[in-house]
């Protein structure tokens, strides 16, 4: 039978590297104690080689370097040169409690489980006897009070999927709950021609990023990248805030920004309602994550969802990379004090599956409406079963709140110690982020940090931002400070 490696072996690989020393105080057995690295630059030379194979079979210059998973454990990420990093940022905001964790490690040592990773069911026709009892407790065990759940493949089939779900309940309670489709909605929709395809739009934010597939890709906004020549929609896009810094200093300024905001919105539903394509419904992040973590007051989202309500339009949260406890709470809207739960919720990252929470307003009520071959995938859920149990056996959103006020006091310090080279620190538990005054400062960082053995994000036009796992402690925390001073001493 085929078998995970064995854990003690990785760690015996482990071993042999003396810089990765084992921290005693570390939530996850045999964890180095330092980042490492020992090559001039990153990539290193075998990394290169590497990047240079694959650039023959796909574009790969996004390729940062080659891991050698094997060897990575905890929050540290090894790479095919033997550099152990400290990683921040974690498979873009992906790795909910490090690489290796022992509970994940036996997860498929349990045939049933195996058998369900490797025979893949189509879960929308075949599932497995026990599938509505693992969405039951360990999906809608950690529900944002919303009733029902679909898991998807990844966040942007999620979002694409969502969509779908705001159109047809908006066009269930235009023709009536019991209503059956007309002879001219099923001709008519064949030919992508209204009544069955009928003008309807979904009003997002400039600096979102909710996609690459068609439709999350027209209410995507973060970089021209994403969609340059790709035919796209004629959909509203309003501003979202952006605030000065500290926050406590530039209230008044900030409520004044979050009240245009909103007004933009109305004034757009209208526009939009006129031009005989109404607003279905209003996709946004809870921190704008790819457009630079901007953020909103709960004030903001709490008057945005007023908005939806009052005009019949649906609310979806994309919670794909906030979701998952990264901000201290398992949802990151749950900050903001809504009303009711929002209509729709996605996640996907540190989640593992990707899928979205729903109302029951939102639920077709015919089969095949939102569907696709797989519906996820049963292994995801295993492993997000033992997530959660990690999760909370050790307590591990109280430790995001620990180890986000530790990293954001020291940014904070940071930033008072260079002003000239950073401003506007904000985030919520480790989900951080802070601003270099320009894009060449920021890759510089990025990249310095980096041979110092740091890995953190960019996002926006010059934003560094955390995304580390919820097993970051504060003596990782203290690292990545010191390894930051260093560099903006050094760039300077």
């Amino acid at each position: 039978m085929w078998t995970l490696q064995p854990f003690n072996f990785m760690l015996k690989n482990l071993a042999k590297n003396a810089t990765c020393l084992r921290s005693a105080s570390s939530l996850i057995p045999g964890e180095p104690k330092q980042p490492h690295v020992s090559t001039s630059v990153v990539p290193g030379p075998k990394s290169q080689q590497l990047i240079q194979d694959l650039n023959t079979i796909n574009q790969s210059s996004s390729v940062q370097l080659f891991a050698d998973y094997d060897k990575s454990i905890g929050n540290y990420l090894t790479d095919v040169d033997n550099n152990v990093f400290l990683d921040a940022f974690t498979q873009i905001s992906s790795i909910p409690i490090g690489y290796n964790h022992p509970e994940l490690l036996t997860v498929f040592k349990e045939d049933h489980k195996l058998r369900a990773l490797i025979n893949r069911p189509a879960l929308g026709v075949f599932p497995g006897y026990d599938w509505p009892q693992k969405l039951r407790n360990v999906l809608l065990g950690v529900s944002p009070g919303l009733p029902q759940v679909i898991t998807m493949m990844c966040g942007s089939c999620a979002n694409e999927n969502a969509y779908k779900a705001l159109f047809i309940a908006y066009r269930t309670k235009e023709r009536g709950e019991d209503v059956p489709f007309s002879e001219l909605e099923n001709s008519s929709c064949m030919i992508n021609q209204p009544p069955g395809s009928p003008h309807l739009s979904l009003l997002s934010f400039h600096g979102a990023f909710h996609g690459r597939t068609m439709a999350t890709l027209a209410t995507t906004h973060s970089k021209a990248i994403h969609k340059l020549d790709v035919p796209s929609l004629d959909w509203p896009i309003a501003h979202f805030p952006r605030y000065k810094y500290p926050l406590e200093e530039n209230v008044r300024e900030n409520n004044i920004e979050d009240k245009k905001c909103l007004a933009e919105v109305e004034d757009l539903i209208q526009i939009y309602k006129k031009k005989g394509t109404p607003v279905a419904g209003i996709v946004v992040e809870p921190i704008q994550s790819e457009g630079g973590d901007n953020e909103a007051s709960p004030e903001f989202f709490q008057g945005l969802q007023k908005i939806t309500k009052k005009n019949g339009a649906g609310l979806l949260i994309d919670e794909v990379q906030t979701g998952g406890g990264a901000t201290g709470k398992m949802w990151c809207h749950q900050h903001f004090n809504l009303e009711n739960p929002p209509d729709i919720v996605t996640f996907s990252k540190k989640m593992l599956t990707g899928g979205f929470y729903h109302n029951l307003e939102m639920r077709p009520k015919q089969a095949y409406r939102i569907f696709n071959t797989w519906l996820g995938d049963p292994g995801k859920i295993f492993l997000l079963e033992a997530v959660l149990k990690v999760v909370k056996e050790q307590n591990l959103l109280d430790q995001v709140v620990k180890t986000g006020n530790r990293l954001k006091s020291g940014i904070l310090s940071l930033e008072k110690e260079h002003p000239e080279l950073l401003n506007s620190t904000r985030g919520r538990g480790s989900f951080l982020a802070v601003n270099a005054v320009d894009t060449k400062l920021r890759d510089n960082i990025v990249g310095n940090l980096r041979l110092k053995g740091v890995i953190v994000g960019a996002c926006g036009d010059h934003s560094i931002r955390l995304r580390p796992s919820l097993t970051f402690q504060e003596h990782h925390a203290d690292i990545l400070l010191e390894k930051f001073r260093q560099v903006l001493k050094e760039v300077k």
